[in-house]
Formats: C-alpha cells, sequence, structure tokens
C-alpha cells in the first residue's frame, strides 16, 4: 500500500525570501491545491500567525478554493470571504470592488489578485482577471480594490497582497508588483515589509519551458511578493 509522504513540519519564516517545498502544510488540506493560481496555505498561515489574535475577523475578497478559510479555521480565527464566482458554500458571492462590510470592522486582510489577464479563472463579465495591465485597465480595477479593503480594515491593523509581475511571450513585461505597492501607499498603506516568496509549479520543472526561455531571452516567474502593510 502507498504511504503517503509526511510534510515538513510548518515554523514561522524568519527571513524575507520564504520557501517551503510544499503549497499545502499538515496532515489535511488547505483549499483545493488543483484550483488554478491556489494560494501555498503556508504563506497564509504565516501571516496569520505573525499579525492576527485568536478570534480575529480574517478578509479574503478574492477567496479562489477556501485556503484563507481553511487557515483560519486551524488557528482559531474568524474568516469573511467572498468571490465573484465561489468555490465552494462557505464563500459568499460578492465582488472585490464593493464588499458588504462595515468600515472598519476587519483585523486583517489577505488578498491574491489576478495577475492581469495572466489566467483565466472565470467566465464572469466582472472578473477583473480579464483586464489587461498593458492598457491600463487592470490597475484602474485594482484601484478601486484597494480603496475598499482600505475602508473596511480598522486602524492600525494589517493587510497582505500576494502578486507577481506578468509577462507573456511577445509582449512587453509588466511590472504589476511595483505599480500594485505605490497604490497601496498613495491610498494610505504604511508599508511594513516586503517578501519573495519561491514559486514552485509544474510549470518550472518542465524541462521544454526553460529551454524556450534561453532561447527566447526571457525569464520564468520563479517568485511572489508578499506586500505587507498597515493602515495608518
Amino acid at each position: 500500500m502507498f504511504k503517503q509522504i509526511k510534510k515538513p513540519e510548518l515554523k514561522l519564516q524568519t527571513t524575507t525570501l520564504w520557501e517551503y517545498p510544499s503549497s499545502q502544510y499538515g496532515e489535511g488540506t488547505q483549499g483545493d491545491q488543483n484550483y488554478t493560481g491556489a494560494t501555498p496555505s503556508y504563506v497564509i498561515w504565516n501571516l496569520l500567525q505573525r499579525y492576527t489574535s485568536s478570534g480575529d475577523v480574517v478578509v479574503d475578497p478574492m477567496c479562489g478554493s477556501g485556503t484563507t478559510i481553511d487557515v483560519c479555521k486551524d488557528l482559531g480565527r474568524v474568516p469573511r470571504c467572498f468571490d465573484l464566482v465561489p468555490y465552494r458554500d462557505d464563500i459568499v458571492q460578492s465582488d472585490a470592488r464593493n464588499l458588504p462590510l462595515k468600515s472598519s470592522s476587519v483585523d486583517f486582510i489577505f488578498v491574491d489578485p489576478p495577475y492581469a489577464d495572466h489566467i483565466d479563472y472565470s467566465d464572469h463579465k466582472r472578473c477583473i482577471g480579464k483586464t489587461s495591465a498593458l492598457d491600463g485597465s487592470y490597475y484602474k480595477e485594482m484601484l478601486i480594490v484597494i480603496k475598499e479593503l482600505v475602508r473596511v480594515l480598522k486602524k492600525d491593523k494589517y493587510m497582505a497582497l500576494y502578486v507577481s509581475d506578468s509577462y507573456k511571450k511577445g509582449k512587453p513585461f509588466s511590472p504589476i508588483g511595483f505599480r500594485l505597492f505605490s497604490m497601496m501607499e498613495e491610498e494610505g498603506l504604511e508599508p511594513i515589509d516586503i517578501v519573495a516568496v519561491t514559486r514552485h509549479n509544474k510549470t518550472l520543472k518542465r524541462r521544454h519551458w526553460h529551454t524556450s526561455a534561453v532561447e527566447g531571452n526571457y525569464f520564468l516567474r520563479g517568485f511572489n511578493y508578499l506586500f505587507i502593510m498597515r493602515k495608518k
């Protein structure tokens, strides 16, 4: 009988380069690791351990497969999670640009937005994943999201945005991370730190992708930004 490989012990990351060999932790699962663009659960676990306490309200406005909900349950936090196209029953259908939450009512926010139109998440006409960073429409919509997150977050509380830059062969490079970081500062969020999270995915293990990157003289995305901010 096949024996499942035990995941490594989960510990707090102590540098600004985060690397954990599995997207999941523990014996169970958090969210669906096969979901397109799934967030590594250890990233959310580290954030909640550092910046929240038991009973705190944690919001994820683009919840995907529900990873944040499962981590919150593990740590005794209260999840309020939303998505335009809910993946499961405990995710509330809502738009991140107009959340059904009172102002200054949230203890922590985690958001893993689309990286412009890099991935096709859904057929919903309002999906930000259908907007382009090249024509500016992506940044226009994300500014509305950021303003809404600032509105619902309590003063002196924290939020984290997890994002990658975007590059498609034959098109200009889009430094999404830098642009969103600047937008958050302009909306009154104070930078606490910037973390680089090593990407472990099937694409980076495919030899022909690396061969193409050398031949085409471009780079594959090897990390995600994790911007940790505080509401002044």
